[in-house]
């Protein structure tokens, strides 16, 4: 039954974890290290609710004017933008209430129970400090603002998240830093917080390696292939072999789809946080402010904004004017806040033209698994991921149907 799970990200670190307490001989392969990229610098919710895509009704009428706009969330490097032409063909096709809704019942399944997923997986360790049982909450600026988002609220209760509707007076009784900065705040139920992902991650690692674990830090540069079966992995300084392969390599997932024959439409779209460092006031609950698409969570000793969809390539510099924008929005929202300094992070989430993640066995080469494109939601669904993907290993049946996550459907004639 050896396994060699690659990528450790959320995605890989579960599995490797779930496959080493069944009693599997697990190696983790990884270029940089656990918890290195996305994993690190997400905004550190347990989304249960997030089960609407960026793909809705109306993005390709206003897609422009954001890219136009330099207080848009919306990024496209123009030297890029030839090379996206393809994927936007395919990624736009989806901008449908009826894919919207597909979306949203397949996610659900797959998220609804990320608070606990993720309870499970760090049990007995010292990650599970760093989980904490908090609302996440959606904050609007304006009555209307609120009213042309009723149809995800409904779409969303339909599916069986539960939320509260309050006035932005009310929530500013309960966390005073934001009086005057809404009108309408949703308080969505039954959805956590990760102190810190990037300790978190590294904990749930350290007790891999306890469980027996071992970690080779490598580059993968090729596959061998034999008989419908994946023989080995080529990596820079020769080549490994295992019963099982694992791929959770989150926003480099590109060029192993294709190595695995996958024709996936699929991109790295870029991501960023700053952190404002030893605060002098803290924020207590974490708020998505809508009309600037980004998050704010308290951290310990920081505060987190994270948000931005920047499409430029995996190998993009930072982007200044992004960058910018969040600074600017962290000083409109505390402007009475005094801290050490901002630290900045640019991070990739890996995108599919349908928003879904890939996640299941693949047909063609039988020893290989594959999970990835979790695109906003690595964090939320990584957990359960890793669990589906561990027992997809050893022989035992997922707890929720995969259609939708099918890699076969990609797979090349």
């Amino acid at each position: 039954m050896k396994t060699i799970v690659c990528g450790a990200g959320i995605n890989g670190i579960s599995t490797a974890l779930w496959l080493a307490r069944s009693g599997v001989e697990v190696t983790l392969i990884d270029q940089k290290g656990p918890a290195a990229g996305t994993s690190f610098g997400n905004a550190g919710v347990l989304s249960s609710g997030s089960v609407i895509p960026i793909t809705v009704p109306g993005i390709t009428r206003k897609a422009p004017a954001m890219l136009m706009s330099a207080n848009a969330p919306l990024f496209v490097r123009w030297s890029y933008l030839p090379r996206l032409i393809p994927f936007f063909r395919h990624y736009l096709r989806h901008a449908t209430w009826q894919h919207v809704q597909y979306y949203a019942k397949n996610m659900y399944p797959l998220i609804s129970d990320s608070l606990h997923q993720h309870i499970e997986l760090a049990k007995g360790t010292k990650a599970e400090k760093l989980i904490s049982d908090h609302d996440y909450c959606y904050a609007y600026s304006s009555e209307d603002s609120y009213n042309s988002d009723i149809w995800a609220w409904e779409l969303r209760k339909s599916l069986g998240v539960t939320f509260s509707v309050i006035s932005g007076e009310e929530f500013s009784k309960s966390d005073p830093l934001y009086r005057e900065k809404f009108c309408k705040v949703v308080l969505n139920k039954n959805h956590g917080r990760i102190s810190d992902p990037g300790v978190y991650l590294r904990f749930l690692f350290d007790e891999f390696i306890r469980q027996g674990g071992k970690f080779l830090q490598t580059t993968i540069t090729g596959l061998k292939k034999s008989k419908g079966r994946v023989s080995a992995i080529k990596v820079t300084d020769g080549e490994i072999d295992a019963a099982n392969y694992v791929f959770t390599l989150g926003p480099w997932s590109g060029h192993i789809s294709r190595l695995l024959e996958l024709k996936v439409p699929f991109e790295s779209e870029g991501g960023y946080h700053i952190e404002l460092i030893n605060p002098t006031e803290m924020p207590q609950e974490t708020v998505k402010v809508a009309s600037g698409k980004f998050v704010v969570t308290p951290m310990q000793n920081r505060i987190r904004l994270a948000g931005i969809v920047d499409f430029s390539g995996l190998h993009s510099v930072d982007n200044t004017q992004a960058l910018k924008l969040l600074k600017g929005s962290a000083k409109e929202l505390f402007p009475s806040i005094k801290y050490e300094r901002v630290d900045t992070w640019h991070g990739h989430r890996p995108t599919t033209a349908n928003s879904l993640p890939l996640i299941g066995q693949l047909s063609k080469f039988n020893n290989a698994f594959v999970g990835f494109g979790h695109q906003h939601v690595g964090l939320t669904g990584g957990a359960k991921t890793g669990r589906i993907l561990a027992n997809l290993v050893i022989g035992e049946k997922p707890e929720i149907d995969l259609t939708a996550f099918n890699p076969n459907f990609y797979s090349k004639s």
